[in-house]
């Protein structure tokens, strides 16, 4: 068993290996380059759709706008009965009831984002009965934000301690813990975040809120995919990780697949243990597979659900 204290958690977040800014950088932009074969397009803009976190996270949100959006996480080209629904619908808190009562019935998830979200500013009583209400409300999946300004002191207890609070709060829940990688100090910084979320019980690890930018680049999301795999020949126990934030067309989601690949191997291309957060990326996807189906490219207005 691992010790959580102060000092023991910096000792094993410090003694883990220093990244390659380079090598990594160089990768990830070979990983870019690598293209699929015209017959596997489809197959993959298909597991693209699957793995969507379909995201309103607005202050303008209103119950019909959320319902609208559930209406199209179910069919989301209503003119192709055979594209998949998405993975989730992702929302605020006080919508997780009207999400929940939208997707009864159907495979499509209910996510919550938690904790003060963006910005995690605010006490843990507050968090935690955010998270609490979203659960009571129907949410299966809770994604919270770390305490940025907490990990960036050295204060990596009352992180972590943080996380395992809000995982239990979940109950049964899934928990993706966010830890808005653009704020972070480097590339060591997110092997750091991303261990120290592992540790604590985070079911997924995602990179962003969406709302800074950079958010969801190949390089971190490899790094990502590099704790997961290791956590997961360490421990062998399988947790995810969630791009989100500037991926916005099919070009981008299928270069994240092929690092998925790359990285981590094909146990993880499924929707449980990878996801795209994201608003507009679902309509670029249904263009790109209509274009492959028809022959041409698909105008945006004649998309049935978007």
């Amino acid at each position: 068993m691992i010790a959580t204290d102060e000092a023991s958690l910096r000792r094993l977040l410090n003694g883990l290996p220093g990244i390659d800014q380079v090598g990594l950088e160089r990768r990830a932009a070979t990983l870019a380059t690598r293209s699929i074969k015209k017959e596997s397009k489809l197959q993959a803009i298909d597991m693209a759709i699957s793995m969507i976190d379909l995201t309103t996270l607005e202050g303008a949100d209103t119950p019909g706008k959320v319902r609208s959006l559930c209406a199209q996480a179910r069919r989301p080209d209503i003119d192709y009965p055979d594209v998949p629904p998405v993975a989730a619908v992702c929302v605020y808190p006080d919508l997780a009831g009207v999400a929940a009562e939208a997707l009864r019935g159907s495979p499509v998830g209910v996510a919550a984002v938690a904790t003060a979200f963006p910005s995690g500013r605010s006490s843990r009583a507050v968090k935690l009965a955010d998270t609490a209400l979203a659960v009571e409300a129907g949410a299966t999946e809770i994604d919270m934000v770390i305490d940025r300004g907490a990990f960036l002191t050295g204060r990596c207890s009352a992180v972590y301690d943080e996380i395992v609070a809000v995982k239990q709060a979940c109950g049964s829940a899934h928990l993706k813990v966010i830890l808005e990688t653009d704020e972070l100090a480097g590339y060591d910084d997110v092997r750091r975040a991303s261990w120290l979320a592992l540790l604590a019980g985070a079911d997924v690890i995602k990179t962003s809120t969406g709302k800074v930018s950079p958010a969801a680049t190949l390089p971190v999301v490899q790094v990502m995919l590099q704790a997961v795999r290791d956590w997961h020949r360490l421990t062998g126990e399988y947790r995810g990780v969630k791009a989100a934030g500037g991926i916005r067309t099919a070009k981008d989601a299928i270069r994240h697949l092929v690092a998925v690949n790359e990285v981590v191997g094909p146990e993880w291309l499924t929707p449980e243990r990878f996801r795209f957060g994201a608003s507009a990326l679902l309509g670029d996807l249904l263009r790109q597979r209509r274009t492959q189906l028809e022959g041409h490219y698909a105008d945006r207005d004649r998309i049935g659900g978007t």
